[in-house]
């Protein structure tokens, strides 16, 4: 079923000064066509102010904290989202520290964290050690190529916080080629631009579960 919505800064979180402060500053488990769209980003060439913003990014770290105005928004947002993500992750220690690392770096790059919860549904089904056919890379499902052009061949994308600094990042970067435009962003993202089945998927997976507020 497609999803038709407008796509105006969906992807992206309410301006706030916490977003302009953060835009400032096991074995693998292969995907099944069946299990998820596998993520295929396409290898580019990456101008040196792009590569640098993106670079930095990747290796500003920082632990990990929810990024609400109110801390008890935050508390609530977490229980909500713990009870709808016990399906994918049982144990209830393990989603609460998913779900603080998913809300920290989609905040810090300025993405909407529940679109971003959707990708990685479909992406991955949540699965840390996730690879596809093609090689794309735990949670998020990044190409390793992507180490060469803005991390270090060091980093390991099957690690939840990198892998989700890499792809936060990334989609970012698409997000701002494509203008705004969801649907592009999410489709380069992919590796499938000219395609809406998987921005559709992405799109479908948060209006059906991980909508808040």
């Amino acid at each position: 079923m497609t999803v038709h919505m407008k796509t105006e800064n969906l992807i992206l979180t309410p301006e706030s000064p916490s977003r302009r402060r953060f835009l400032l500053a096991g074995g693998a488990l292969l995907l099944s066509p069946a299990a998820a769209l596998a993520g295929a980003q396409r290898e580019e060439t990456l101008a040196d102010d792009v590569a640098s913003v993106m670079r930095s990014s990747i290796n500003n770290v920082n632990p990990p904290r929810l990024v609400f105005a109110d801390p008890n928004e935050g508390e609530r947002w977490l229980a909500a989202m713990s009870s709808r993500l016990a399906r994918y992750v049982p144990d209830a220690a393990e989603r609460r520290r998913l779900l603080v690392n998913i809300q920290y770096e989609s905040s810090r790059a300025g993405l909407n964290t529940q679109v971003i919860l959707g990708l990685i549904e479909v992406e991955s089904a949540f699965r840390q050690y996730a690879i596809s056919g093609v090689g794309a890379r735990g949670l998020m499902q990044v190409m390793p190529f992507w180490k060469n052009y803005i991390g270090k061949p060091s980093h390991n994308l099957f690690d939840i916080r990198t892998n989700l600094r890499y792809g936060c990042t990334i989609l970012r970067h698409y997000n701002n080629i494509e203008k705004g435009n969801i649907v592009r962003a999410l489709a380069r993202f992919n590796g499938s631009l000219g395609s809406n089945k998987y921005p559709n998927a992405v799109l479908g997976a948060w209006r059906n579960r991980w909508q808040w507020g």
